[in-house]
């Protein structure tokens, strides 16, 4: 059963780890899919040609989701393309970690302009096409380092817990004409940038974790085609931790 069939996706930061995954997802339940890259040009060009092989309409489009310009042109082209916009992604997004006492302005600035600013940009544009069509999905990426926090990265916390009350207000001030807004919460998921660490240190934290182990992209991906599709029709304003337990 092919969860998507008929509808047009968006995801934003779509040339590696969770993106990727969640763009291939998109495209194997029968969504076309629209994503963004921006410095992986190489990985965003194959991945569109990867994706196509689903059978669906598939576009990548190199734009920075935190440009507000940059954003009304994405959904602009995207609706030119594709004819509408049905789910959105909001899944771009840095890290530029370090303790506080010397955490530069420009690296609070940086995350707090793509992680948070981002999801301001393209939400605005694309609700003007979901307000028309009366329906829509918005799934915000945030973390679970947005819900409780986490030392040395008090400028990605802030962005993360950010995405969660900018939902939720969307979710508020866009269901009446049936479009939906939730954030999903991934915990320890393993990325190449997991693949970077000490295979030790890996184990040490997945053993925290109550299901004792990290979790996989296909786990977050998942959530999302669900999120996305009418079986979810009902879920609105919600955080859903994808974490093994550790909230």
């Amino acid at each position: 059963m092919k969860l998507l069939e008929g509808k047009i996706a968006l995801v934003t930061g779509a040339s590696k780890g969770i993106g990727r995954k969640i763009a291939e997802k998109f495209a194997e339940h029968g969504a076309d899919v629209a994503f963004t890259y921006l410095s992986s040009v190489e990985q965003g060009e194959a991945l569109e040609k990867e994706l196509q092989s689903f059978g669906t309409k598939v576009k990548g489009y190199r734009s920075d989701a935190s440009k507000f310009a940059d954003s009304e042109k994405l959904i602009n082209d995207i609706v030119a393309d594709f004819g509408s916009l049905d789910v959105v992604v909001n899944n771009a997004g840095i890290t530029k970690d370090g303790l506080l006492m010397r955490m530069t302005e420009e690296n609070w600035d940086d995350v707090l302009n793509i992680n948070l600013k981002s999801v301001f940009n393209i939400t605005k544009a694309a609700s003007k096409i979901m307000m028309k069509n009366r329906k829509g999905v918005f799934i915000n990426m945030s973390s679970v380092v947005g819900v409780q926090g986490n030392a040395g990265q008090a400028n990605y916390a802030a962005s993360k817990a950010g995405i969660i009350g900018f939902s939720k207000s969307v979710a508020k001030e866009l269901g009446s004409r049936n479009i939906r807004s939730n954030v999903v919460a991934p915990g320890f998921i393993r990325t190449e940038m997991t693949e970077v660490l000490d295979p030790k240190v890996v184990e040490g934290w997945a053993q925290a974790i109550p299901l004792k182990r990290a979790g996989e992209t296909d786990d977050v991906a998942n959530l999302c085609v669900f999120l996305g599709s009418d079986m979810a029709g009902y879920i609105t304003g919600q955080v859903i931790p994808v974490d093994g337990g550790m909230l």
